[in-house]
């Protein structure tokens, strides 16, 4: 072999390295080859996310089953704070988050985006024995709970500048926030419809929903992915199985056994 061909294998070899190493950067294939797929979620967001005597379950434990049985793989849940998630995800602590997370403009620059899980509307939320506050503007000038970091954070502010200011006080779960209004130390808790109609129907004697709850543009919650061209397969995978739970209905009796209700979610990522 002369010194030229010695040059061309290993530029050749080099190349064949670079083509194997683009390959292997495919997420589905990762996961399967591990047999699992690694989840975030904040176990404190009923009834999406719930421990029960120390035991995970609710709307996402029941989808995401699911979709794993799709996919293959065994699902590993872990429980991380609200705020960590979306950080830990863009470092590779794991593989996706499944807290329901709300589609936003700013948040698609940054992320993929599955097809939607549930409605996210921002609503609220008021204590069962407060008649003076019945439809959403009258939270004008007063204290309105919500959790930190959240789209509905950003709404709820939003909506607060329309009405002349209102008072927000951030909590780290919503549980926190329920239980001041339970007190009486927040006149409101703003939430997505889903989460407060489960409080609400869980809870009747002592909050009660706002009429109208619902306030602002109609928002979908969905699960998070690495905005990577890796986890375009995975993306796709995930997306394939959800359409083909929603079409044979395991989508609906999940909604149905934590919602009470269901209403169809659009079949492809909305814009915003």
């Amino acid at each position: 072999m002369t010194f030229t061909m010695s040059i061309r294998a290993a530029i050749l070899g080099l190349a064949t390295l670079g083509l194997g190493h683009a390959a292997a950067a495919d997420q589905l294939a990762d996961i399967k080859a591990a047999g699992k797929i690694v989840t975030a979620t904040d176990m404190h967001y009923a009834p999406f996310d719930m421990l029960n005597n120390g035991t995970y379950e609710g709307v996402t434990k029941d989808l995401f089953d699911e979709v794993a049985k799709e996919l293959g793989v065994e699902p590993v849940y872990q429980d991380i704070p609200w705020t960590a998630e979306l950080p830990g995800l863009e470092v590779g602590k794991f593989d996706i988050v499944i807290a329901p997370v709300t589609i936003t403009p700013e948040r698609l620059e940054r992320y993929t985006f599955t097809l939607p899980i549930a409605d996210a509307t921002v609503s609220l939320v008021k204590s069962a024995n407060n008649d003076d506050m019945t439809k959403p503007e009258d939270i004008a000038g007063k204290t309105v709970g919500v959790q930190q970091g959240t789209a509905q954070f950003k709404q709820l502010e939003a909506f607060g500048q329309t009405l002349g200011g209102i008072t927000i006080k951030e909590y780290g779960t919503t549980d926190e926030a329920y239980a001041d209004l339970a007190t009486g130390r927040l006149d409101a808790v703003a939430g997505s419809l889903p989460n407060l109609t489960y409080l609400v129907k869980s809870r009747p004697e002592t909050f009660a929903l706002f009429e109208p709850a619902q306030f602002g543009e109609p928002k979908y919650f969905a699960w998070v992915l690495r905005k990577e061209e890796a986890s375009e397969t995975l993306a796709k995978a995930i997306n394939d199985a959800l359409l083909k739970m929603t079409d044979d209905g395991r989508v609906k009796a999940i909604h149905e056994k934590w919602l009470g209700t269901y209403a169809e979610l659009p079949r492809e990522v909305p814009a915003n």
